[in-house]
């Protein structure tokens, strides 16, 4: 039986990018390196500087090569002058967040309205 692939979901807000993974779970590296397709796929089909919102609403549980391809993510972005917003993570996800000190290179918002709306509040 074939795995899932990660899906994403993407919508337009003003002048951000909202991407919503769809998946309550992010552990395979296969999953992620699929995820990280479609995620620069996102940030290079984005005219101009790209402002992205990454919205964990739906995940539950993730693995740590995660946190690096979210590194990665905002290396790319950073290189094109734009902005990378984290918004939505579960209390158990951010705890590792925490832990690993990313809540201190991510900007990290409540929900994603918060996210959208004022991206110098962050949490």
């Amino acid at each position: 039986m074939a795995a899932i692939k990660p899906r994403i979901s993407v919508k337009y807000a003003g002048n951000a990018t909202i991407v919503s993974f769809t998946d309550e779970k992010i552990l395979e590296e296969k999953d992620i390196n699929e995820l990280q397709e479609s995620l620069m796929s996102v940030i290079e089909s984005a005219s101009g500087k790209i402002s992205l919102i990454l919205d964990f609403g739906n995940v539950r549980f993730l693995s740590s090569a995660v946190l690096g391809l979210l590194i990665r993510v905002s290396k790319r972005i950073y290189e094109q002058e734009g902005q990378l917003r984290l918004c939505s993570i579960n209390p158990k996800i951010y705890e590792i967040f925490k832990i690993t000190r990313l809540t201190k290179t991510f900007d990290i918002y409540t929900d994603v309205e918060s996210a959208a709306e004022d991206p110098s509040q962050a949490d």
